[in-house]
């Protein structure tokens, strides 16, 4: 049975309908397609013309331009004609937002065009309102009334269409029947598809966007399982995780989303929405899609599943008891791999939240610091901070003075086989379903299960390690093993961006299923050494700044836990990537804004380029700071409006002032 996908022990592409992009195929199982949009303003043809180029030859597929109204969509035949005219014949996307007579016009012009269902037709004031089911039906006869001469001009013209529904632009109606949940943004999606296919229109492609992986997850699944049982088939997908921000937590918000479906073979093209340039997306696109450019037929010897025991659909954490701080109700913990580094120092444990003062004698602990170190066969000489234990070797444990701070790792024989064994907490660690294993190689799962302190470590050598994981979860529920479980990930990659790649949809993909209850990032022989000489993304951005790989390493880990929302560690940042929309500068506002506020633990703040897209994408910020016109900004607090036109100079302390006011403010340390 079909649930969502292919299968969920190995990678394969899920067969979708062919779409024609220009002259792009998108679609049954042509490589992923990878885009992005531009900043600038539409109205400047050259400069939207010259980055573009940018783009494409850093490599974009498709590149988007918004189109707000009627006067920017006629301008995209000027840029067209310029580009087309320079040698470069990418296809072009308009997007469209509130504006039907503008889309009208750019599907005349541009080989693709983006509607967004919940404020094409439909009003979104935020209100709820109680609809009959004749009032429902109405309100859909309108919509088909006035996105229907949209579906005719594409067909004649051969314009390709993207229905895509934000989670954050939700209209009344749709909110008022589904409530703000996955399932309202696939209903959104599904009444303009069911217009589109009965004037026989299949020139289509999906998006369900959100700035939380989680929904957006759940989202797309939803959707395929939708289109599945109604059609019989399904039209091919853009992934992507909106207003993700930039730098690091851009990078690993975007991947933690995209990656968790490409693993499970969804999606035919991708967008990583970061507040940076627009040609410094293309890179960490292309990092995404090169993970599945081969992919085994047969990776290692993973069972079928007949059932699955848990829902895709919701998150809901896998029931555990609890092991010392690991599992039940505990956040995830994070475990620092020292294993390479022959003298464990003080010093050391800066890189990974711990300060010493040796003048007061006092760790400083910072709130992303890592809960248990791996030293493998070394211990300490020196006493450790109160929260932080080390993970060691058995007969290194057993030289331990003291307990109650190490404690044994074992594989999984050796801890069933083993002399020296800890009271109160043992690692076990399992390699999934690699070319050597088999299901009936775990018998001695049966002689650990549920020994009360035994936390186990899951990883796997096959090349894609997460179905090979996620499996040996489905076989812990199936037994009824409750022993929680650290996520274990080394990377092989060379890049900054390749390692938060693959930590983020390895680790990411599990997380996001409710798999998990603390993640331990490592890197091979190899590639640790090459990281240790630089850490640096495309961009040129230096992720260590002059400090350590362990740093980047535990500075990734917290930044999966708090991308999947299983651990807040920092504050939230729900940023745009700009557009030719957007009333100010949008990096500068996003890094001073950042900068005041980084120490907020927990608080999510959106940081929106106009007021068109602003107020519905940023969903479920706490605070909002929405550009409203030249020089002005709108202060949301939610989905409330605050303050209107305030002058842009003084923005960032009115923002700081309404963070005061509603009791979200605390003067850094």
């Amino acid at each position: 049975m079909q649930l969502y996908c292919n299968s969920l022990t190995q990678v394969s592409r899920l067969k979708t309908k062919e779409v024609k992009i220009g002259d792009l195929l998108l679609g049954n199982n042509h490589p992923i397609r990878v885009q992005t949009m531009t900043t600038t303003d539409t109205m400047d043809t050259i400069g939207t013309v010259e980055q573009s180029i940018r783009c494409i030859k850093a490599g974009a597929e498709l590149v988007r331009i918004t189109a707000p109204s009627k006067k920017e969509a006629e301008n995209l035949l000027h840029i067209k004609n310029e580009l087309r005219n320079r040698g470069y014949h990418t296809p072009l996307i308009a997007d469209i937002h509130f504006t039907p007579n503008a889309a009208e016009i750019a599907a005349r012009i541009v080989e693709k065009v983006r509607v967004n269902p919940g404020n094409y037709v439909d009003k979104k004031k935020f209100e709820q309102i109680e609809y009959t089911d004749a009032e429902y039906a109405e309100e859909i006869d309108r919509i088909r009334e006035r996105f229907t001469p949209l579906v005719n001009i594409c067909k004649q013209y051969g314009t390709a269409m993207r229905i895509g529904t934000n989670h954050g632009s939700l209209s009344d109606r749709i909110m008022s029947r589904y409530g703000d949940t996955p399932m309202g943004m696939v209903e959104s999606a599904m009444e303009f598809l069911r217009i589109a296919r009965a004037e026989a229109y299949h020139n289509i492609i999906l998006s369900m966007k959100s700035s939380n992986p989680q929904v957006m997850v759940q989202a797309y699944r939803l959707l395929v399982q939708q289109m599945d049982a109604e059609f019989g088939e399904c039209y091919p997908l853009h992934l992507g995780v909106t207003e993700a921000g930039d730098g690091e937590d851009g990078r690993v918000k975007s991947a933690a989303g995209i990656g968790t479906l490409l693993e499970d073979g969804i999606g035919d093209t991708i967008r990583v929405s970061l507040t940076e340039d627009p040609e410094f997306e293309i890179p960490v696109c292309k990092d995404l899609v090169k993970r599945y450019a081969t992919t085994a037929a047969n990776d290692g010897n993973i069972p079928d599943i007949e059932k699955v025991p848990y829902s895709p659909f919701e998150y809901r954490r896998r029931p555990t008891f609890a092991v010392d701080n690991i599992g039940d109700h505990h956040v995830p913990v994070v475990i620092a791999d020292f294993s390479k580094t022959e003298n464990v120092t003080p010093k050391h444990l800066e890189s990974i939240g711990y300060t010493y003062d040796a003048a007061t004698d006092k760790w400083n602990i910072s709130d992303a610091a890592a809960d248990y170190i791996f030293t493998g066969h070394n211990l300490l000489g020196f006493d450790l901070p109160g929260t932080l234990k080390v993970i060691v070797y058995p007969a290194t444990w057993n030289l331990a003075k003291d307990k109650s701070k190490y404690f044994p790792i074992f594989d999984g024989a050796g801890f069933v086989n083993g002399k020296w064994k800890s009271d109160t907490l043992n690692f076990v660690m399992l390699d999934c379903y690699n070319d050597q294993t088999k299901l009936n190689d775990y018998t001695f799962l049966d002689e650990i299960a549920n020994n009360n302190s035994v936390a186990f470590c899951l990883s796997s050598t096959n090349k894609h390690a997460m179905p090979s994981v996620r499996r040996m979860f489905m076989e812990l529920q199936n037994r009824n093993i409750k022993n929680p479980v650290i996520l274990i990930c080394d990377s092989n990659w060379q890049t900054a961006d390749e390692h938060l790649i693959h930590y983020a949809t390895e680790c990411g993909a599990l997380l996001l299923d409710g798999f998990g209850d603390g993640i331990c990032l490592g890197m091979t022989a190899s590639s640790y050494q090459r990281q240790s000489e630089s850490v640096t993304n495309a961009s040129g951005r230096n992720y260590l700044n002059n400090s350590t790989t362990e740093q980047f390493i535990n500075n990734t880990a917290f930044s999966i836990l708090q991308a999947t929302r299983t651990r807040i560690s920092k504050t939230e940042y729900i940023s745009c990537p700009s557009c030719g929309r957007t009333l100010f500068d949008l990096q500068e506002t996003t890094s001073m804004i950042r900068s005041r506020t980084n120490h907020l633990k927990g608080v999510k703040i959106a940081i929106m380029g106009c007021i068109v897209n602003g107020p519905g994408e940023m969903a479920d910020a706490d605070f909002g700071y929405v550009g409203s016109g030249v020089g002005k900004i709108t202060l949301y607090k939610g989905k409330e409006v605050v303050k209107r036109n305030v002058d842009s100079a003084i923005a960032v302390d009115e923002l700081i002032n309404l963070l005061k006011e509603n009791e979200a403010w605390v003067d850094p340390a």
